[in-house]
């Protein structure tokens, strides 16, 4: 009886140990969810030859997201966001409103967040607040024939256009649910400030303040 009772002891001793470490310096965390991108467009002119005012404004989308987070200390995490590309509708603004679609492009935003996690390693809900470094990085930009004929482009030399990767400072703020020791719920919104330039084969040029909303709700397991 009592080599029972010492038994159980240990192991009452060693799950509430692994409690205690769970959300503590060294342990890695995993989640999975979806992920949302909103622009805050704000959208210079095109370029001359073209109509005064002619803007564009920039679709949201949604995706299948998640990240990796590693706990350095109690209080202090690293972050890596992860998510599938991001499929954003260009359309005519300003001077061209109501022309529809003249443009598609995808979106693959990488972002590493330094984080700093409010309360005690075994609170079961954990808020923070993090800051990182956001690589925008825009590909496939498909033009469409609404584009192609405002810009003066023809079958046999369609106007295609690239929009610029760049840098920008993100924050962001969120919370953890721990569900127990293992699994936890996470949802975080963030804000970037991102500006750039989108480039007509024409030459012409249009300068676009983006400023992305983000926002995610993931489930997660720690390690």
């Amino acid at each position: 009886m009592k080599q029972t009772l010492k038994l159980s002891l240990v192991a009452l001793a060693l799950v509430a140990g692994s409690a205690a470490q769970a959300q503590s310096a060294g342990t890695w965390m995993a989640r999975v969810g979806a992920t949302g991108i909103y622009p805050q467009v704000s959208s210079g002119d095109l370029s001359p030859p073209a109509w005064p005012n002619t803007q564009t404004d920039v679709s949201s989308d949604w995706s299948l997201g998640g990240g990796i987070t590693y706990m350095i200390t109690d209080n202090w995490s690293v972050d890596l966001p992860l998510a599938l590309p991001f499929t954003h509708t260009l359309t005519g603004a300003g001077a061209i409103a109501g022309v529809g679609t003249i443009g598609t492009t995808k979106a693959l935003p990488a972002t590493l967040f330094a984080q700093y996690r409010f309360g005690d390693a075994k609170a079961a809900f954990r808020p923070y607040l993090g800051a990182g470094l956001t690589y925008a990085y825009f590909y496939d930009e498909n033009a469409t024939n609404t584009l192609n004929a405002l810009s003066g482009g023809t079958p046999s030399n369609p106007t295609t256009f690239s929009i610029e990767s760049k840098f920008a400072l993100s924050v962001q703020a969120g919370a953890t649910y721990s569900f127990n020791e293992r699994w936890f719920l996470d949802g975080v919104v963030g804000y970037t400030w991102l500006k750039n330039t989108t480039t007509l084969s024409t030459g012409q040029t249009q300068p676009m303040t983006l400023n992305p909303v983000s926002v995610a709700i993931a489930v997660g397991y720690r390690f």
